[in-house]
């Protein structure tokens, strides 16, 4: 996979990187990846995808949860909006009579 350099990022923009992979434990890299996939519609195995209705990151989460559950609940939802559609529920076969 190629490399690329981004220069020019202002700091606004990188605190707001680095806030976002501290509360979701995630690296850097990985922030930077999955803003530029879901900013250009983007997969995680590349192909276009439709724009989801609920962006997982843009939740407020009511109640209290501390950092830990919030980023479990975080990489689970994000798990599942990546899953494949027969993933989670098998499609339904026709009976043969």
């Amino acid at each position: 996979m190629p490399d690329l350099v981004i220069r020019h990022i202002d700091s606004l923009m990188a605190e707001r990187i680095k806030t976002l992979a501290k509360d979701r434990h995630w690296s850097i890299n990985d922030v930077v990846l999955h803003a530029l996939r879901h900013g250009l519609g983007l997969s995680a195995a590349g192909q276009i995808s439709s724009e989801t209705l609920l962006d997982p990151g843009s939740l407020v989460l009511g109640g209290h949860w501390d950092l830990t559950e919030k980023a479990v609940f975080q990489e689970a939802l994000q798990a599942l909006s990546l899953a494949r559609p027969t993933q989670l529920a098998p499609a339904r076969v026709a009976k043969l009579s």
